[in-house]
């Protein structure tokens, strides 16, 4: 492919000097950053959204050991090309990364440069700002599946934590895969999200949770357990498991659990780590890639962009303090008006 002429771009961005000891305490700044197009295969991105995950406001305190300062937070995104390869210029495409506001400058910015291979092709049937709440939650998600065999129609899939925005992917994709849904929740509330099939929901605080799969089930258990919480959910999930049943990791809250190793070999049990945070932006493109054809019939749905969840760069401290708080909406910055 031939590629534009331009190879830099005056961008407006949020930085981070250093590393804040608690999130009331980050202080970013707005800034004007040049950035260049240094290698014909990137292209550039003019931000027209990018979402704000727990992730970027835990790298700025010092959770993500591996992240850099000063830098330009931010994993996921959605924009139109305006540099790099001819092929491009002028798509809607929206991508997500492991590195990007990690180790690298990232999204929250007017302006992105990253790999051409990163970039995805916005379905027509979602907004540029529903494509950029897609990344980190929905790219965790299919990744737990692909390196676990994806759900198949039969199979039961448990979700540990379902109402969380990587547990709402989960239960999408599996139920759009034909699986049969459980999700465990800890308190009395529905699902809160969208699937293609019936999704039951088990009260952990009310309900012993491996006794009611095992009920929900026949006694056969879950084929695949989903676990995005970690420690408290790893004695339940681990005792819902079907034989040859297959176990998820993506976060936790100890570092070391009892372990079982007679369950575990008896049961012909499988458990996946699965870190996000690895994947490079070609590699959260290829997973992305995997769902538009979900989206762009319907069967999988964005999270919705409430109005008040939509932040300025410039309010870029409050953006992160809501990230680590309470709300549940999906954060973005509009940084291009």
């Amino acid at each position: 492919m031939t590629s534009t002429d331009s190879h830099s771009v005056t961008a407006t961005c949020v930085r981070l000097a250093a590393k804040a000891e608690r999130i009331e305490n980050v202080a970013p700044t707005v800034e004007q950053v040049t950035l260049t197009r240094s290698r014909a295969t990137d292209a550039i991105v003019e931000v027209r959204a990018a979402a704000i995950n727990p992730s970027d406001a835990k790298a700025a305190i010092g959770f993500m050991p591996h992240a850099v300062f000063p830098r330009t937070p931010g994993r996921d995104f959605a924009g139109i090309v305006v540099a790099g390869p001819e092929g491009l210029i002028g798509k809607h495409v929206f991508g997500s990364s492991g590195e990007l506001g990690i180790k690298r400058d990232g999204t929250h910015a007017t302006h992105l440069v990253v790999e051409a291979q990163a970039l995805v092709e916005k379905p027509e049937n979602i907004s540029l700002a529903e494509a950029a709440g897609i990344g980190v939650p929905f790219v965790t998600a299919q990744e737990g599946f692909r390196r676990t065999g994806m759900p198949k129609p039969g199979e039961t899939v448990l979700i540990l934590g379902l109402n969380g925005k990587v547990g709402q992917a989960a239960a999408q994709i599996a139920s759009w895969q034909g699986a049969r849904v459980i999700g465990v929740v800890r308190k009395d509330e529905p699902y809160a999200g969208h699937a293609y099939g019936e999704v039951t929901v088990v009260n952990s605080s009310r309900v012993d949770v491996a006794a009611t799969v095992r009920e929900l089930t026949a006694g056969h258990g879950a084929d695949i357990v989903y676990n995005t919480v970690g420690e408290p959910y790893y004695e339940a999930g681990t005792k819902s498991l079907a034989h040859l049943g297959r176990q998820i990791f993506i976060a936790s809250t100890r570092a070391t659990v009892p372990f079982d190793i007679f369950a575990f070999y008896r049961g012909k049990h499988t458990f996946y780590g699965v870190d996000s945070l690895s994947l490079s932006s070609p590699d959260a493109a290829e997973i992305l890639r995997d769902l538009v054809p979900g989206f762009a019939s319907g069967a999988l749905k964005p999270f919705p962009i409430k109005p008040d969840a939509i932040f300025p760069l410039q309010r870029a401290a409050e953006a992160y303090v809501a990230a680590l708080g309470s709300s549940r909406d999906r954060l973005i910055f509009k940084p291009n008006g």
